[in-house]
């Protein structure tokens, strides 16, 4: 059975300001996502001649079928952030962008899907390890 006690006024005001502090908190987190889609879609295409000699190099060398200079370089992107368009498991695969200086590959990358690795339908770039990609047009 229900109660149909109503709640004291104190206790009413505490639960309608819990009520409009949760909904103000998920508007203000849905207009940061909103923004960052915004900001996303602007930006999403980049000139190859636009970016680093070394991504453009590393393009060069995607179209040629190589050689690389990273063993991992080729191998399947899982795209497990989906930050790129949903494909099929295989279809994207990722290549280092050389950082001058680093010791290591560094975080940029060129990431190609398509059937035929030296013949990719698309090319995204990023300069921070998939956190954000800009397809790249000729």
């Amino acid at each position: 059975m229900v109660s149909s006690r109503l709640p004291s006024p104190r206790q009413f005001w505490k639960k309608l300001a819990l009520v409009i502090t949760l909904t103000s908190g998920l508007w203000s987190a849905g207009q940061a996502v909103a923004k960052e889609t915004l900001t996303q879609l602007a930006a999403t295409e980049v000139s190859l001649m636009a970016l680093p000699a070394e991504a453009q190099r590393v393009d060069r060398q995607i179209r040629s079928g190589g050689p690389f200079e990273y063993s991992k370089d080729g191998m399947v992107f899982g795209n497990r952030e989906r930050r790129l368009p949903a494909k099929a498991r295989g279809f994207y695969r990722e290549y280092t962008v050389p950082t001058p200086g680093a010791r290591d590959r560094g975080a940029r990358r060129i990431v190609c899907g398509g059937a035929q690795p030296a013949s990719p339908e698309s090319c995204y770039y990023t300069g921070d390890h998939y956190t954000s990609f800009s397809r790249i047009v000729q």
